[in-house]
């Protein structure tokens, strides 16, 4: 592949030309949101055909929480959001991360896809761990374990929405067709279910000989709901 700005030779997956700097890929694919070389036309990780378009209305500046590049307003498919044309993150508010994740999870079980979770091996880690700033109301946003176990730390304010570094969205899709919400779900009930057996058994030990007997069928329903009403809230 070679660079359209100075024609000078480019990996497959670079992102930016060594010679002149010019930027050669872009989140691009509406399926996976992986990052595609200009002028691709179906996207190297899954196969999907590349549709992204810049909307013509101006967006509200907003600065990337990384580097402090304007943001540029782009859709990917069906999915409006914010991307770093600097260090390649993307922003995206919390209703279209919401609609992502719901619409991957059902093309899944739909499809039947492989269940196993990608490995996160050779990943680069971050070495100094640094806290962002939302782009829409300044404050610092929370680092998260996506789904607890995922491997893929985001910045996440709950009011506004989520950070990707660059390719951790890819990532995080990844992971959900893989069953990885579902098997969050299912590690959080059973969190719950042996919390509740501990308390159990410790009540059952403070409790002098003769004392009151617990409810073991009442206090089960009430974890039981409790568990309910976590993996409504996962799903």
């Amino acid at each position: 592949m070679n660079c359209p700005m100075c024609g000078a030779a480019a990996a497959p997956d670079a992102t930016r030309c060594d010679h002149c700097g010019a930027r050669l890929a872009s989140v691009a694919c509406p399926s996976c949101f992986g990052m595609m070389f200009a002028g691709q036309e179906f996207c190297p990780h899954c196969g999907a055909k590349a549709e992204r378009e810049v909307p013509s209305a101006p967006a509200k500046p907003e600065p990337c929480p990384r580097c402090q590049t304007s943001l540029e307003a782009v859709v990917v498919g069906a999915s409006p959001v914010r991307e770093c044309p600097r260090c390649e993150g993307i922003w995206v508010d919390t209703e279209t991360l919401r609609q992502i994740c719901a619409d991957r999870e059902k093309q899944a079980a739909v499809l039947g896809l492989p269940t196993q979770l990608p490995s996160n091996e050779g990943m680069e880690i971050e070495q100094q761990i640094r806290y962002l700033r939302c782009p829409g109301c300044g404050e610092l946003m929370n680092r998260v374990n996506f789904a607890n176990f995922s491997g893929v730390i985001v910045d996440v304010c709950a009011q506004h929405g989520t950070w990707f570094d660059r390719d951790e969205l890819r990532r995080i899709v990844e992971f959900i067709r893989a069953g990885g919400l579902d098997k969050a779900r299912e590690k959080e009930i059973a969190n719950l279910e042996e919390q509740r057996r501990l308390t159990h058994v410790d009540r059952m030990m403070a409790e002098p000989s003769g004392g009151p007997v617990f409810d073991e069928v009442e206090r089960h329903s009430a974890v039981s709901a409790v568990a309910q009403a976590l993996y409504d809230l996962l799903r």
